[in-house]
């Protein structure tokens, strides 16, 4: 019988071409995640070196989250008209020449822009790969080939900071935006020498409204949670912030809905699976992004710990995170992202209590269940939702859930960097610092309290449609529902 009707046809023999593309793109795609992570450890000497509080130097930060966010939503378009492989060159070679400009910037001002300038190109890096993986998989692969576009995402944690402390410390900040620049230009050879190149076809006239009012409602509700955190409540500011992005956010939905071929296909969303899964991405990001970036300035601020160890000590995340692969795809990914998401939830509770001598041993226990937390949650969540779709939805979906992933991180870091910053402000003691630390996991807490929500919704979605994909079958029936 024919496979491709039962269902059964083989997920782990991947062509040629799918393991050529997955470790040629992983180069970049490792390039991508490793700068939102490597720069977590340098925060504190960004402060001292550029005269900066932490509030200002967090933008370093947010700057590149919120550049990737603001590209990412055209990158549909872009791989469809160029081509996705010239648009991923394109994009690797932007990401190494801002790489650079950071290097090189003289003053805190010059390296926020020159992030942003990085971020645009390193949004369109994991979106476009994606686009040339998912092209060259089965349904059945698909859990699989996100497994493994996940190891950037999973390293990401413990190469980062371990590798950023070793820079800072043997050379000064600017050689983590150096070491990109090899890594780049080797990333872009191998694609021109070893990936076919596509020529592009017809996506239609491009949506400018539409990139503008997702990149202007993106940017306004970020600015306005960063103001809460900076006031401590809803100042004019904030709202005003909080409101433009929300309307333009509104407005943009409503473009999307009337127009033929919108910058991102907000029809996408009739599906109640990929719904719940792309809630729950947002909501996931912004638990594990905000709450990566604090455990280093713990260890560096009240510790007094160097970049190295605060470094190795963040490290155990991604061990976790290497633990809990073998079981992201063996249950419904409902469950499974439900589990990760508590487990997540649980292990923040210790860091409700960090003083100036909390067991080193403690943390990274909580680190290596943390991970694991991280890794049970993020990648069954964009299985669910990639499988929850046809294959020539995949270009339209893959934008909006590298978008909402990178936003639920731009958004947790900026709020959860500016609470510290107001926490710190006026504290002198390493026990007072420790308690504002205290004060900002209980933030940590609510957040990944809140992320936990939408994976019971793709639980309860998940279960309810099993019915449906799987019906009890007659004694000597195939089941041809698949």
């Amino acid at each position: 019988m024919d496979d491709s009707l039962t269902g059964t046809e083989p997920a782990t023999r991947f062509s040629e071409a799918l393991r050529r593309s997955i470790w040629v793109l992983m180069i970049g795609a490792s390039l991508s995640f490793l700068d939102t992570t490597v720069v977590n450890v340098a925060v504190h000497s960004l402060s001292t070196d550029l005269h900066a509080g932490l509030d200002s130097v967090q933008w370093v930060v947010t700057a590149y989250l919120l550049g990737l966010a603001a590209v990412i939503p055209a990158t549909g378009w872009l791989a469809r008209r160029f081509g996705a492989t010239r648009v991923y060159v394109a994009a690797l070679a932007l990401f190494t020449f801002g790489s650079v400009l950071c290097a090189c910037s003289p003053s805190l001002g010059m390296l926020v822009a020159a992030r942003a300038l990085q971020g645009v190109g390193g949004g369109a890096i994991m979106p476009v790969g994606t686009i040339i993986w998912t092209a060259q998989a089965t349904k059945n692969q698909m859990g699989k080939v996100i497994a493994l576009m996940s190891i950037p995402i999973i390293l990401a944690p413990a190469i980062g900071p371990v590798l950023g402390g070793l820079l800072i410390t043997e050379i000064g900040w600017q050689a983590i935006f150096w070491l990109n620049v090899p890594f780049g230009v080797l990333g872009i050879v191998l694609v021109l020498w070893l990936l076919p190149t596509d020529e592009g076809a017809d996506a239609g006239r491009f949506d400018l409204p539409g990139l503008l009012l997702a990149s202007l409602g993106i940017v306004g509700i970020t600015y306005g949670l960063a103001e809460i955190g900076v006031a401590g409540m809803l100042d004019p500011a904030a709202g005003i912030g909080c409101g433009i992005g929300l309307a333009a956010i509104g407005i943009f939905i409503a473009h999307a809905l009337r127009i033929r071929r919108p910058l991102l296909d907000v029809r996408l969303y009739r599906s109640r699976t990929y719904t719940a899964a792309s809630i729950a991405t947002l909501a996931l990001g912004a638990a594990n992004y905000g709450g990566m970036i604090l455990m280093p300035l713990y260890l560096q601020t009240v510790r007094g710990e160097g970049v190295i160890i605060a470094g190795l000590l963040v490290a155990p995340t991604a061990i976790g995170a290497l633990l809990s692969a073998p079981f992201t795809d063996h249950w419904g990914a409902g469950i499974t992202s439900f589990a990760g998401a508590a487990t997540l939830a649980i292990a923040t509770i210790p860091f409700l209590f960090l003083t100036t001598a909390t067991s080193y041993w403690l943390l990274c226990i909580v680190m290596v269940v943390r991970g694991i937390g991280f890794g049970l949650s993020i990648i069954p969540t964009m299985t669910a939702a990639y499988q929850a779709l046809r294959p020539e939805q995949i270009p339209d979906a893959t934008p909006q859930l590298n978008v909402l992933q990178r936003v639920g991180g731009a958004i947790g870091t900026t709020v959860l960097t500016v609470v510290l910053a107001g926490q710190l402000r006026h504290q002198a003691t390493p026990a007072a610092q420790a308690a504002g630390f205290d004060t900002t996991f209980w933030c940590v807490l609510a957040i990944t309290i809140i992320a936990t929500i939408p994976t019971v919704l793709l639980a309860h979605v998940e279960r309810r449609a099993r019915p449906m994909t799987n019906p009890p079958t007659l004694r000597g029936t195939t089941d041809m529902s698949r």
